[in-house]
């Protein structure tokens, strides 16, 4: 048998001679594909990810249609050559503050053409048929080009990771929806609302969740003061950062299940950061609606930073204090609900709406739910684009961007 990494590098180089000849040389060319909903996915209370098939008459039964047509283009991406090549790297700069050189491959990579309003208003109703079930009146229909087949994390006692897996009827190209947070303060609780609400204090808050000396942290890495132990901080992400190591196993599982399928991952809030994080692990296409910021999280969780991460699109508006990275503070509307939602910087590219400006929309915690973005935003012409030849503003890194400036971050043992 040959070494797993030498095996995984001749598949990548095989499926590169095979498939140049099949794909156009023009990068900006585009196609549609029609998806169905396949999976249900999640994990159960002893931490197994679980996949349950939606039939295929699922549609017909709840009468809401789970059929999406989008628009694709060519775009590059890096991956490593294995998972377990870059989770050695990864453990190494974690356990010993070692770098090690991995290796990236180029490619050519199918993806959604974000740059067309209609493919984000599609995969924006599949991130939130992620929050329901087909038979929830707010499950969205969507057109005959997709059909239902598994759900994960919906059995009765699931209280954490969960979504929906979409593909295309030849199964070439696989979409994974995950979940974002669900909590009453922007449109619904629920069982997984406990661990969402962890995770998102674990990965967005600058020092486990310390906004004043009133709040019970969800780490113990505050040295008094602005004082945060680096250390500790990253050793409490590695050990109680659940969403991150589930997501792996879960697509790990998605390409065993798919081997010859293009994956895409797409997300809401904490489900978007997840997304991107997968994606940036992967070198898989992301698109991620109204998430809070996620560089931050990816440096402490030690994943290696492949050459670009372009493949990564973020959308959101200027309404929305989470994905704006303002919504922080002792009085702010996160912190009177628990949640200490401090960082901004995003991975990959934007595409912001600013809906300030252009609608007059106040900034406002309740603007964050993804039925906003579905109905006010991407649900019609956006008039600014639309002025200057476009469908959608221009997707741009986030450049010089800075967070949690205040804290000082280094070795200060107990």
């Amino acid at each position: 048998m040959l070494p797993t990494a030498l095996t995984a590098l001749l598949y990548l180089l095989l499926e590169f001679f095979l498939d140049r000849d099949q794909r156009p040389q023009d990068s900006h060319f585009q196609k549609s594909l029609r998806f169905e909903l396949r999976h249900e996915h999640g994990v159960s209370p002893d931490a197994r990810v679980v996949f349950s098939d939606v039939p295929s008459t699922a549609s017909v039964v709840y009468g809401n249609e789970s059929s999406y047509s989008i628009d694709t283009q060519y775009m590059t991406s890096y991956r490593p050559s294995s998972f377990s090549a870059y989770n050695d790297v990864r453990i190494r700069s974690m356990r010993h503050a070692q770098s090690a050189n991995l290796p990236w491959y180029e490619t050519e990579i199918l993806g959604p053409n974000v740059e067309k309003r209609e493919t984000l208003l599609v995969l924006a109703k599949m991130t939130n048929n992620a929050y329901v079930t087909p038979d929830d009146s707010q499950w969205y229909e969507l057109d005959e080009k997709w059909i239902t087949h598994y759900p994960f994390g919906w059995e009765p006692d699931a209280d954490g990771f969960r979504g929906y897996v979409f593909a295309t009827p030849d199964n070439s190209t696989v979409i994974l929806s995950i979940k974002g947070t669900s909590a009453a303060m922007w449109g619904g609780a629920g069982p997984t609302a406990k661990k969402d609400k962890l995770n998102d204090n674990l990965l967005f808050s600058c020092c486990c969740a310390r906004i004043d000396w009133s709040w019970t942290t969800v780490c113990g890495c505050h040295r008094g003061g602005w004082k945060c132990d680096q250390d500790c901080l990253e050793q409490a992400l590695v050990e109680d950062s659940l969403f991150y190591p589930i997501g792996t196993n879960l697509y790990n599982n998605l390409t065993y299940m798919y081997p010859t399928s293009d994956i895409w991952i797409i997300g809401h809030s904490l489900g978007g950061a997840v997304a991107s994080l997968l994606g940036v692990t992967f070198g898989t296409p992301v698109v991620a609606f109204e998430s809070p910021g996620e560089r931050l999280a990816a440096r402490r969780l030690h994943l290696p930073s492949p050459p670009s991460t372009h493949h990564v699109t973020h959308v959101y508006h200027t309404a929305d204090p989470i994905a704006m990275g303002t919504c922080n503070g002792i009085l702010s509307s996160c912190a009177l609900g628990g949640f200490a939602m401090e960082t901004r910087c995003h991975q990959g590219k934007s595409i912001v709406y600013d809906t300030v400006s252009n609608l007059s929309w106040s900034v406002d915690i309740r603007k964050h739910g993804i039925v906003n973005v579905i109905e006010e935003i991407l649900g019609k012409p956006w008039q600014p684009s639309e002025d200057v030849g476009r469908s959608v503003p221009p997707a741009a890194a986030e450049e010089d961007c800075v967070e949690c400036y205040s804290w000082e971050f280094g070795n200060f043992p107990p």
